[in-house]
């Protein structure tokens, strides 16, 4: 499962329970628009994260108030909490079919969109979303996972920024910014947002991680592994920070590393004269004189016994 899956099925949770709450506020306003109580017993057991039995009340609600989308709305939810994504689209469709100007229909349809990478469907329908309710900071952030996974930096950036701005005690929306900034080599920026996690919980160590990673990416090598460290407190088996560790200790040791020193090359010193080469040489030529010399004083005997004898 991707990184961008995988938060947004932890937004998926969090984001019923926000429903949940405003279904309870619905209902201390309207207690008898949930006929049968249906609505009510369903979040709860969606609270309890037993979601099919969730499922089953809201089917129940469904039944009882066919165009009440708040039924549709939450087994939406439910089912998306549980996997079921198609199911949760076919919800979410039939609320905005019902409630086409109440802005949750949209919101839910294209988190689930993003879930499904469907990011061009999600983007259109967290833009009506905004427009409908344009205080709303998870329409917002929803808006920017989908922009991330269309790698729109700059726009995912914008809208992680103005949702932390309506809710600064959001720590997802810190981490999808940092994560949208490093794509754009905005470093320092994605920094800060780690850091603003780290402050507001010291025991986050994938905050840690990735601020780690971070200061790799700018080689700032010491502080990387002030944060690896950190975070192997926190979380000592876990074996990727430990590689992501040793890598930045390998890079720091190579960076600090004195310089080769230079192995004078010994220069070539010319060859003697009295080499074995030479000494064969000089034998041979004394040979050779030696040979001549007696050629000659043999010539120079005969020729004088014969002449002798001539005269």
């Amino acid at each position: 499962m991707n990184t961008l899956n995988k938060q947004t099925i932890t937004l998926a949770i969090a984001a019923f329970l926000w429903i949940a709450q405003t279904e309870n506020t619905s209902a201390k306003r309207a207690p008898a628009a949930d006929a049968g109580g249906h609505n009510k017993r369903g979040i709860e057991l969606a609270e309890q994260k037993q979601f099919d039995a969730a499922v089953a009340e809201f089917t129940k609600a469904i039944q009882a108030s066919p165009k009440d989308p708040r039924g549709y709305n939450n087994r939406g939810t439910a089912y998306r909490a549980s996997g079921k994504l198609a199911e949760a689209a076919s919800d979410f469709s039939k609320a905005i079919e019902i409630a086409p100007k109440d802005y949750i229909g949209y919101m839910e349809r294209g988190e689930t969109e993003v879930m499904q990478n469907q990011f061009d469907a999600a983007l259109a329908d967290l833009d009506k979303a905004v427009q409908l309710k344009p205080d709303e900071p998870v329409s917002y952030k929803f808006r920017g996972f989908a922009e991330i996974g269309l790698t729109q930096w700059d726009r995912a950036v914008a809208d992680f920024t103005t949702a932390i701005e309506k809710n600064p005690n959001d720590p997802q929306s810190y981490d999808r910014r940092a994560w949208a900034n490093r794509n754009l080599k905005n470093y320092d920026a994605a920094v800060s947002d780690y850091t603003a996690m780290i402050e507001k919980n010291p025991a986050d160590a994938e905050a840690m991680v990735k601020r780690g990673a971070t200061y790799v990416s700018m080689t700032q090598y010491e502080k990387a592994i002030a944060d690896y460290e950190a975070a192997l407190k926190l979380k000592p088996d876990d074996y990727d920070t430990v590689q992501r560790l040793q890598y930045a200790q390998g890079m720091l040791a190579a960076r600090n590393a004195p310089p080769p020193t230079a192995t004078p090359i010994a220069k070539e010193e010319a060859p003697g004269l009295i080499t074995p080469l030479n000494i064969g040489i000089a034998i041979a030529v004394l040979v050779i004189i030696a040979v001549v010399a007696r050629l000659v004083t043999r010539g120079k005997s005969e020729g004088e016994a014969t002449s002798g004898r001539i005269r």
